[in-house]
């Protein structure tokens, strides 16, 4: 499962990314539509990365402006590695190298074709376990640990 949300600059682009996930067989939620007077991108943010950090969803997807936000927030929490993707090679590699669990966009950066391409890219990706790049995913890990005791 995939969990989805986003501020006023993404409310556009989520059925359309949601309908992305569809048909690349991703089960896929939106539970932050950006439509609510007053909110905030960190509310989005923190919504989907404590859904993902709980285990009640494998990833999520935030869009706001520039997608910078919504990574530093949804970073605050305890077992997220959000990245910001502007193109499809950081998309594959934050998968592959980073086993990033949130993938963050900006609607007011990005076309949307490039932006469902990058989903594509993200979501057909797979970590690779082991070696170097798990070693350096558990230093984040053990880090973050060690802040939170």
């Amino acid at each position: 499962m995939v969990v989805l949300g986003c501020d006023k600059a993404g409310t556009e682009w989520l059925p359309i990314i949601s309908e992305k996930l569809n048909e690349m067989g991703v089960e896929n939620k939106i539970i932050y539509d950006g439509t609510i007077d007053g909110c905030d991108y960190t509310d989005a943010a923190f919504l989907v990365a404590e859904t993902v950090a709980a285990g009640d969803a494998e990833k999520g997807i935030l869009i706001c402006g520039t997608g910078i936000g919504m990574s530093m927030a949804a970073n605050k929490v305890r077992g997220i590695r959000a990245s910001v993707c502007n193109d499809c090679y950081s998309a594959k590699m934050t998968v592959v190298h980073n086993n990033s669990n949130v993938l963050c966009m900006g609607a007011r950066v990005l076309g949307i074709e490039l932006a469902l391409k990058i989903v594509e890219e993200y979501f057909s990706a797979e970590f690779e376990a082991g070696g170097r790049h798990e070693r350096r995913v558990n230093a984040i890990i053990a880090k973050e640990n060690e802040q939170f005791k």
